[in-house]
């Protein structure tokens, strides 16, 4: 039978009109039924008497039924059912409200498990609506799902045993060797077992089994398509120009960045075409390394690319790589929205003719008028704010070109191998040498003045500032916003200086023209939301206030810190919190102790979890469903090498056709 395309339906006490309940769960097969987990467990044998009973929480009581059901209306609508109940020892008053159908299931004498608040006095115990199961089913572990409106966790329950029963035996997707290797349960016990556990100690086996079934099924996914993207190299580079390209640098590049432009083009020598991240924190010199990519890469004959999120990325990125290539015969050009109509024609028709060899440029590049003669390299910008589409329609302007791509975010390195696991991943861990560490202080909202005193100052010495808020409209909470803020700091603290603001909502164009005239030092004070997070190199920018830090994640502080420092001058960042919060303190203190982008992300991912770091992809990973990120890392390691070992001897997974349609189910709904 194939689960996966069985109609929920179908399965016996469901139907049509029911089906549309379960839909609204994410279930709508009986492969989606039977890996729709119970969220916890409620353990009925563990029953207790009315005197030892707690108060303050829901109990299971083992009772007989000793009166008959007496049944009163209290008003229209309403209508209550009384009786009562002995654990031997004790007598329980019941209430039951509005449930004919219990009331009258209920049978004088019989045994049931009463599960309920107990409420007691000197001379009685009562228990209101409680929920009542016959002693003889009752006993043992119930599952309890998440519910919707109609759909009860017990009536999901009911279908799932139903579907269990219907499936019989369930086939496994591995082989007795692997479940050896990783002490692993058969698949038909953990799926029986973690819906209907005969003992807590099967769901923690069962849970194992289907942790690790998930997180293989993912890392296969990912290291298959990694393969699938591997496109014969039809652009291979003959010669390796790097040291001809560091003797032209002004500065000795770093171990990090020598290592990164061997592996780029090591990779574009290689028999399939380049598909790799260059991964750095905040200033560590990925520009530098695009720069000597692209020389080599133009000095074998061919043409390079590079793609950035905005018009001001663009021309930061083409001023950069135009003084890093100033020595060297590379012509290169800019094409962006805002390039005259006569000026974007001839640098079309030169693209096409060969005569550039360097283009840089936003989203304008992957128009289809776009061409060129023999592009070889794609270089794209901030990976995490172009869509795969937005990548590919660029790499198909030519003959499968090798692709680059820069992210500034650290990232953990385990994390990045699943974020990034169709990518070969090259990573800058040095700074450049003479780059100052930025000072980074802590304070509460008392030295408020201090601090404008103190930019004042910096600004007065003609440098520049960012204030950074966490919103922008009234109402959103009792944080002052960043438009009602800026306008109280220009009428009052910083009159007569030049503040600008800039947030989200605002329109594209009018975000590049403040920042443009920030970059250009017609602005002293930015006061922004987290849209300067990814920005411009403002040389002249010396502070970073943030207010309310407790709010952002650590990995977002960081790329707002370093949006300072760009310059040869002392820089600051001076995060302001009022937060009470053990942990928020604890935050914010290792922002203040530590520089390293990678030890703040390692916190962060212990922390608060991937979610950050997932959460800055715009083509998302498949959903998993019960393996975590953070709590099964160790689990994540032992898949990544089961998963190479299998593909090692079986690169295609004939072996293991369910496990195969599990891969093409789960990456179905991915965008890649």
């Amino acid at each position: 039978m194939n689960y996966s395309e069985y109609d929920i339906q179908y399965i016996k006490g469901v139907g049509e009109k029911r089906a549309k309940l379960f839909n609204k769960l994410g279930i709508y097969t009986l492969d989606n039924l039977i890996h729709y987990f119970p969220r916890k467990y409620e353990d009925w044998s563990k029953t207790t008497t009315v005197l030892d009973a707690p108060t303050d929480r829901p109990v299971f009581i083992k009772a007989t039924m000793i009166t008959p059901v007496k049944e009163s209306m209290i008003r229209k609508g309403m209508t209550l059912y009384k009786c009562n109940f002995s654990d031997g020892q004790n007598v329980i008053h019941v209430t039951i409200f509005n449930n004919k159908y219990l009331a009258k299931a209920l049978r004088t004498f019989d045994e049931y498990i009463l599960y309920g608040k107990v409420e007691k006095s000197f001379t009685s115990a009562v228990m209101s609506s409680p929920q009542i199961e016959k002693a003889d089913s009752a006993m043992g572990i119930h599952p309890i799902y998440s519910a919707t409106g109609n759909l009860s966790a017990k009536a999901i329950a009911k279908v799932v045993a139903s579907a269990l029963d219907k499936v019989g035996h369930i086939e496994d997707t591995l082989d007795p060797a692997i479940l050896e290797e990783y002490g692993l349960c058969s698949l038909d016990f953990a799926i029986r077992e973690i819906h209907f556990p005969t003992c807590m100690d099967n769901v923690a086996t069962a849970r194992k089994r289907l942790i690790f079934e998930e997180l293989l099924t993912l890392q296969l996914g990912l290291m298959l398509l990694k393969t699938k993207k591997a496109t014969k190299n039809q652009l291979m580079l003959t010669e390796d120009y790097s040291n001809q390209f560091f003797n032209l640098l002004p500065f000795a590049p770093t171990g990090a960045q020598g290592r990164a432009i061997s592996d780029c083009i090591r990779d574009m020598q290689s028999d399939t075409a380049m598909n790799r991240l260059i991964q750095g924190d905040v200033g560590s010199g990925k520009t530098a390394v695009a720069a000597g990519v692209i020389h080599t890469v133009v000095c074998n004959g061919y043409q390079a690319a590079m793609m950035a999120p905005t018009e001001i990325l663009a021309t930061q990125h083409y001023q950069s790589l135009s003084k890093l290539l100033a020595n060297t015969h590379i012509n290169a050009a800019l094409l962006t929205g805002s390039t005259k109509p006569k000026e974007k024609r001839e640098i079309k028709q030169a693209l096409i003719d060969g005569e550039i060899d360097l283009i840089i440029g936003t989203h304008a590049l992957i128009q289809n008028d776009v061409e060129f003669k023999n592009l070889a390299l794609v270089v794209t910008d901030e990976q995490h704010r172009f869509g795969v589409e937005q990548r590919a329609n660029l790499a198909m302007k030519g003959n499968n070109p090798h692709l680059l791509v820069m992210s500034a975010t650290p990232i953990p390195r385990t994390l990045g191998l699943i974020i990034y696991g169709d990518l070969n991943i090259s990573i800058l861990d040095e700074l450049p040498p003479g780059r100052q560490p930025i000072r980074t202080d802590f304070v509460n909202s008392s030295y408020h003045s201090r601090i404008y005193s103190f930019i004042k100052k910096e600004v007065d010495k003609g440098n520049q500032a960012y204030i950074v808020c966490s919103l922008v409209e009234e109402g959103e909470s009792d944080l002052i916003p960043a438009t009602e803020y800026a306008q109280k700091l220009q009428n009052n603290v910083f009159a007569g200086y030049r503040l600008g603001l800039l947030h989200g909502k605002m329109k594209p164009k009018d975000k590049d023209k403040v920042m443009n005239a920030f970059a250009n030092g017609e602005i002293d004070v930015l006061v922004s939301t987290t849209v300067v997070e990814v920005g411009v190199d403002v040389p002249n920018a010396t502070i970073m206030l943030i207010e309310n830090a407790e709010r952002f994640g650590l990995s977002q502080l960081h790329q707002l810190r370093g949006r300072v420092g760009r310059g040869n001058s002392q820089s600051y960042c001076i995060l302001v919190s009022d937060s009470k919060s053990e942990s928020a303190q604890e935050r914010l203190k290792l922002m203040k102790s530590t520089s390293d982008g990678f030890e703040i992300a390692d916190y962060d991912l212990k922390t608060r979890g991937p979610g950050d770091f997932f959460g800055k992809r715009q083509h998302g990973l498949p959903n998993l469903v019960i393996a975590d990120m953070l709590e099964d890392m160790d689990t994540l390691t032992q898949c990544r090498d089961c998963a190479e070992r299998m593909l090692a001897a079986d690169p295609k997974l004939d072996k293991y056709p369910l496990l195969s349609a599990q891969i093409t189910q789960m990456f179905r709904k991915a965008d890649y």
